[in-house]
């Protein structure tokens, strides 16, 4: 069972920023802590990139959060971690250590850094428990961005320990939703299947192709639940394991494609390219401590995908079109 504070951490009345408030995650944190009595606090990367130590920690210096969110991060789909390693490395572990570092000489009161079910070894046992950690090899096609996240939550550990600091991590699963990345050069595949999907749809092709086997089977969350679940944690969770957020249900990469070709209404064929890397096996977490908790996610798969595409159709799809 995760520690759980003495009493809830309180938003009420406190400055939060929103560290990478323009993302997916961080897009719909702010929409989430809209209900919250806070002062929201955003910096766009005009005036601080968070990649600069010194420009972090001027703002944070200047600007005083009492919690903060770590949403920010370069992220994309296996192609992109595949082709821009170095970026994903650097990138990652540059803003968690300025911001981290920057934080506790700010003495906010509250962190939560998020990571990624990435961070569990390829072949971890299934569904992947927070003690996982560590355990094995991680998948090759996205380590990079693995092991910058794991750094980021040992520093919180590391922070908790040797000053008392309140650092929490929280481990989401495959998320989608409102802002997500549709460019198939660094897209994850469910937004990479919603924008082929539509294309396909448009043009009339006779076939959609997919990468991989369609065997592997992933958990998807989406985005509002998400940014739900973490600020219940800034709220009732205070300690050093990262804590998982998902669904705790899985399905195979062509039962997405399904699901996503059905809600769109493209009725061409499915073609799986085999020769294209499939991943992980599988990637599902053991949500069992966050339950435990009384949290769960509301949004089914069908509903989230029909939510999305409104979304594209509305503000990727149109801004095509010059609309």
């Amino acid at each position: 069972m995760p520690d759980k504070p003495a009493s809830p951490y309180s938003l009420s009345g406190k400055r939060v920023w929103v560290a990478g408030h323009g993302g997916m995650v961080g897009s719909a944190l702010v929409r989430r802590l809209r209900s919250e009595d806070c002062e929201l606090l955003t910096v766009g990367r005009d005036q601080a990139d968070l990649r600069r130590q010194s420009e972090v920690e001027a703002w944070l210096d200047d600007a005083k959060p009492q919690a903060v969110f770590v949403a920010a991060a370069t992220v994309g789909g296996i192609l992109a971690n595949s082709t821009r390693p170095a970026e994903f490395i650097y990138d990652n572990l540059a803003i968690e250590t300025n911001v981290v570092q920057a934080a506790r000489a700010a003495e906010v009161e509250k962190l939560l850094l998020l990571g990624s079910s990435c961070i569990y070894p390829k072949l971890a046992p299934q569904p992947m428990a927070e003690d996982a950690l560590l355990s094995g090899p991680l998948e090759p096609t996205n380590q990079w961005y693995a092991i910058a996240k794991i750094a980021g939550i040992m520093m919180c550990r590391a922070y908790r320990s040797q000053y008392g600091c309140d650092f929490i991590a929280a481990q989401p699963t495959n998320l989608y939703g409102p802002n997500d990345n549709f460019d198939l050069a660094s897209s994850h595949v469910l937004p990479a299947l919603i924008a082929k999907a539509h294309a396909a749809k448009n043009e009339g092709a006779p076939s959609l192709e997919v990468w991989g086997s369609g065997t592997p089977r992933r958990e998807f969350l989406y985005v509002d639940d998400a940014a739900d679940a973490l600020v219940f944690l800034m709220k009732n969770y205070s300690g050093e394991d990262q804590i998982n957020v998902g669904t705790g249900r899985d399905i195979t990469i062509r039962e997405l494609a399904e699901t996503v070709i059905d809600a769109i209404g493209f009725n061409g064929e499915l073609k799986f390219d085999a020769s294209k890397p499939d991943g992980t096996p599988r990637k599902l977490l053991d949500v069992g401590r966050l339950t435990a908790f009384g949290w769960t996610a509301k949004t089914e798969l069908r509903d989230g995908v029909e939510l999305t595409y409104r979304w594209y159709l509305d503000n990727v799809a149109s801004a095509s079109r010059g609309l």
